[in-house]
């Protein structure tokens, strides 16, 4: 038997790696996720992205520039309206926020969600999806060809 370390939950524990271990192998412990840091790593992202400083948002959302770094850092659980006033001031749809985070929570959580539209909305919608995707296609072809 050979030891081996492994961490979980930032403590390394020694484990014993050989041909017996494979057998019993116990299911992979997930690392718990914490959906204030994943909140605020999406908020920092879209920050970065934008090339602006936590002065320019915390002054357009209104909030200390203390409380946007703690936010942003996951040390601080922002209310909704919080969240909204940030969102705006980013100028990105708090929905849009919420669905990157929801996204990488699944992703740490190891769920796959298909990216598909709802049967009821591609019931009531779908005709007027298809044209118009079609058309933007058909457009966008046209201009590669040129």
């Amino acid at each position: 038997m050979v030891k081996q370390p492994v961490s979980v939950n930032g403590v390394v524990r020694w484990r014993d790696v050989g041909l017996a271990d494979d057998a019993q192998r116990k299911p992979k412990e997930r690392k718990m996720v914490v959906l204030r840091h994943e909140i605020g790593d999406v908020l920092r992202d879209v920050r970065q992205r934008q090339g602006r400083t936590l002065r320019e948002v915390s002054h357009s959302a209104r909030v200390s520039l203390g409380y946007l770094s703690e936010v942003e850092r996951g040390q601080k659980e922002a209310s909704s309206e919080l969240l909204s006033s940030i969102c705006s001031a980013l100028e990105v749809p708090l929905s849009s926020m919420l669905r990157e985070v929801s996204d990488r929570l699944a992703e740490a959580e190891g769920v796959s969600i298909p990216d598909t539209v709802p049967q009821e909305f591609a019931r009531e919608f779908g005709d007027d999806l298809s044209d118009g995707l079609n058309d933007d296609f058909r457009r966008g072809l046209a201009a590669t060809n040129r």
